[in-house]
C-alpha cells in the first residue's frame, strides 16, 4: 500500500510542476489560443515520434510538449542542440 501512496505523491509533484510550466507558457505568450494550438500540434507530432522511440510511456504527449516548450522558452541554448 505504501508504494501506491508514493506513486500518488510523485504524480502530484509532477502535476504541480506541469501546471507551473503551463502558466509560464501562457504568461509569456501574446495569444493564449495560439500557444494552446502550438502545444497541441507539438503533442500530436511527439505522439507519432514517441511511438517508436520507447521513451517514458507514462508521460502523455501534451505533458511532454508543455515541458519542452517551457524549457525552450527559459533556456534558449537547448534549441541549438
Amino acid at each position: 500500500m505504501a508504494k501506491s501512496g508514493s506513486l500518488q505523491r510523485r504524480h502530484a509533484i509532477n502535476t504541480i510542476q506541469l501546471m507551473r510550466r503551463a502558466d509560464e507558457l501562457i504568461a509569456a505568450a501574446s495569444n493564449r489560443y495560439r500557444i494552446t494550438v502550438q502545444v497541441a500540434n507539438r503533442a500530436k507530432r511527439r505522439r507519432f515520434e514517441d511511438f517508436d522511440s520507447g521513451e517514458d510511456p507514462m508521460m502523455k504527449p501534451v505533458m511532454r510538449a508543455i515541458i519542452e516548450m517551457c524549457d525552450e522558452m527559459t533556456q534558449p541554448e537547448i534549441i541549438g542542440e
